[in-house]
């Protein structure tokens, strides 16, 4: 126990010197329903004063316009936008184009990413990692952009082994990224041994956790198969037995997430990062049950 007690607090030291921020994910909606309540969502969450907002990036390009036009809008509105950039089956031509056109709108933040080969394509592109990426925006943009990176503290599903997926996020870092990310995670421990990691690859940037607010146990299992994300056995049974009452479910989901969030905070984590699925309610709950 000594042991434990120790690292957690050599690791949450290097994340205590850099002030905390708090910022909200979004997704490009598709439909003018879906665009009318994003904009409903923006209004009321840019009421708490995030630090950035993000914008999501779809597989292969396939929201590259609706984020353009999210990101340009979520610009216009006042708050410090941050769209998601995906390298994967892009070449540096589109990169650049893209890149040039965020920065014509003003936008001083980017977060990238290598995203997911799309379904039937061979070749990855110019682009194999995202440690190439972040150094293609710095070689194209200087010093420009605050470069958002990913982290995940439970390990990339597609990483070869733990130790392989912690050079790779020290690669990212070294070729210039700012800040990282985290998956979301349910799982404390996880987060805090990831950061000690970090630290013996002496890469001491804000990692800033993920945060998935628990309203869906269909939903959030759907995801986490996807991104190699652990619901802990005790959560899980918790969930299934409110199946049917969908009211206590996100009562107690909300709950064990500000928890989450609270120890996160209490041990020094530089911040949250909300994925809000474009909803203000669950966000905005966790937010007051913080006292934020």
């Amino acid at each position: 126990m000594p042991r434990l007690f120790a690292f957690m607090e050599r690791a949450m030291q290097s994340q205590q010197q850099h002030p905390k921020q708090f910022s909200f994910e979004f997704f490009p909606p598709k439909s003018n329903e879906g665009a009318a309540k994003l904009r409903e969502t923006r209004d009321e969450l840019a009421k708490l004063k995030p630090k950035y907002v993000s914008v999501t990036f779809g597989a292969g390009g396939s929201t590259q316009a609706g984020t353009v036009e999210t990101v340009r809008e979520m610009s216009q509105s006042g708050l410090d936008t941050a769209p998601h950039l995906s390298c994967i089956g892009s070449n540096k031509e589109e990169i650049r184009a893209l890149l040039n056109g965020y920065i014509e709108m003003g936008v001083k933040r980017i977060v990238a990413l290598r995203g997911d080969m799309p379904s039937g394509m061979r070749e990855a592109g110019a682009f194999h990692y995202a440690n190439e990426l972040v150094e293609f925006i710095r070689d194209e943009t200087g010093d420009h952009f605050h470069i958002e990176v990913a982290a995940y503290p439970e390990f990339h599903p597609q990483a070869p082994s733990a130790e392989a997926d912690l050079d790779n996020f020290a690669r990212k870092v070294k070729a210039g990224a700012n800040a990282a990310i985290t998956q979301y995670f349910y799982n404390l421990d996880a987060y805090l041994r990831f950061v000690e990691e970090c630290e013996k690859r002496n890469v001491e940037v804000p990692i800033v956790p993920g945060i998935m607010p628990i309203t869906n146990i269909k939903n959030l299992a759907r995801f986490s198969e996807m991104c190699g994300a652990e619901i802990p056995r005790w959560l899980r049974l918790r969930l299934e037995a409110y199946a049917e009452d969908t009211q206590s479910l996100r009562a107690f989901g909300l709950d064990v997430t500000s928890e989450l969030c609270r120890r996160l905070l209490e041990e020094g984590a530089p911040g949250l990062h909300f994925y809000t699925m474009n909803q203000v309610a669950p966000t905005r709950i966790i937010w007051t049950n913080l006292g934020l």
